[in-house]
């Protein structure tokens, strides 16, 4: 086993100011408003696109170029480090890929490195350190909303090691990042395969047999359509055990284009939306519900019920399945006729849950709702084994991260 360095081997803490230059997409407040977004463009980058520790290119939305040009602020280019500084504070990720470069939320802060001095690799690291991590919190959460602007992060102290134990630091993190980002990408794809199902059967209507299936009205034979909250219960009563703390989601937890809620905390009360495993969680305010905030629940223990923001919908399966339910509510009509029922002062318009009533839902033959989960649950299934993987990489990751950091492990 190899010795331990000493503490002034692995490097001193140094101020970020003092080892690099910052350059940060924080220049204003502008930001491009929801009707600014496209189909492909320039990602522009969240707070929340970097919470899982890489960027979620996937869940950022677009601006055109010259949406981008006319903000001027904020570009950021691959290579470049992004630390979120405002509302939520810490999220690290690496620029892996921009071309030619993203847009920033000022929401998040880019340091683009001299990598004959400091790698960025190590840099991710070296910000993910619970010592960075406890001065970042304690600066920027003195507020009532937290936030630390650019002058006090160049204050903030980071481990500068020499170049060499920098590389061999990242060397050994890197392969966790990796890995987690491996599995995030084959969570994507088994829901985009799901959700395709879901589309060509109960959307195009072409399911198993449709061809032999005679319709009257539109409606195949033994399919009944009916209003959601005939098929769907909205905002179900649910009871909530005695204890002293439940797990709880915040609106900041849900996803924007996947299934998975990341983390959640236990907190004391009984107030908020009450949800078990199998129900869907679907924002209710603006912006949250056009960003696609929407996560399944399978995180619970059995018979366990948690709670959560008061800003989104809970939606359970009353004649159909929760994989249904979930793939309906990412659907593109059943997400418009919730947006179009907002009301509301700007900025804080909510959904009515009347609106429900004039979606209309297509409920299958029991046979054919039977083949459609026995087809989508392992995918759910498989997405919540990967999930559990990631935290455990994760876990194992921020260990090492502080030991490697102060030299009680040798890289």
């Amino acid at each position: 086993m190899k010795e331990r360095y000493p503490l002034t081997s692995i490097g001193t803490l140094e101020s970020v100011g003092a080892i690099l230059g910052i350059q940060d997409g924080n220049h204003g407040e502008r930001h491009p408003k929801v009707a600014d977004y496209v189909e492909d463009g320039i990602a522009f980058v969240m707070a929340n696109n970097l919470s899982t520790g890489v960027i979620d290119y996937d869940g950022c939305s677009r601006i055109s170029e010259d949406q981008a040009s006319r903000l001027r602020i904020g570009f950021s280019m691959a290579g470049d480090v992004l630390l979120t500084h405002k509302g939520t504070l810490g999220s690290v990720a690496l620029v892996t890929e921009a071309s030619p470069y993203i847009m920033l939320t000022p929401q998040v802060t880019y340091y683009r490195t001299d990598e004959s001095k400091l790698l960025n690799r190590f840099l991710v690291y070296a910000f993910r350190d619970p010592r960075f991590q406890a001065r970042l919190h304690a600066v920027g959460g003195q507020g009532t909303r937290p936030y630390i602007g650019v002058t006090a992060q160049r204050k903030l102290e980071i481990v500068n090691p020499p170049r060499d134990i920098q590389e061999r630091i990242a060397n050994v993190l890197s392969p966790y990042d990796e890995l987690i980002d491996n599995n995030r990408r084959r969570m994507l794809l088994l829901e985009k395969t799901a959700k395709q199902i879901y589309q060509e059967w109960f959307v195009r209507l072409r399911f198993p047999g449709y061809e032999h299936t005679d319709r009257r009205n539109g409606v195949p034979n033994g399919w009944e359509r009916v209003p959601a909250p005939s098929a769907v219960y909205v905002n179900p009563r649910t009871s909530l055990p005695e204890k002293e703390e439940h797990a709880f989601v915040e609106m900041s937890d849900l996803p924007v284009n996947s299934m998975v809620i990341q983390q959640t905390t236990k907190r004391e009360g009984r107030s908020g939306s009450k949800f078990q495993n199998g129900d869907t969680l679907f924002a209710r305010i603006t912006p949250c519900l056009e960003n696609g905030k929407t996560g399944f629940v399978d995180f619970l223990e059995e018979g366990e019920v948690g709670r959560g923001s008061t800003e989104f919908i809970v939606l359970r399966s009353r004649r159909l399945t929760p994989e249904f339910v979930y793939c309906m509510a990412r659907s593109y009509d059943f997400r418009e006729n919730a947006i179009k029922s907002m009301i509301g002062a700007s900025g804080r318009q909510r959904v009515q849950e009347t609106c429900f009533d004039k979606f209309f839902v297509f409920v299958p033959t029991d046979v054919l709702l039977r083949l459609f989960t026995d087809s989508v649950r392992p995918m759910f299934n498989q997405i919540r084994a990967l999930r559990i993987i990631n935290q455990r990489l994760r876990f194992s990751r921020d260990i090492l991260t502080p030991k490697l950091m102060t030299g009680e492990i040798v890289a």
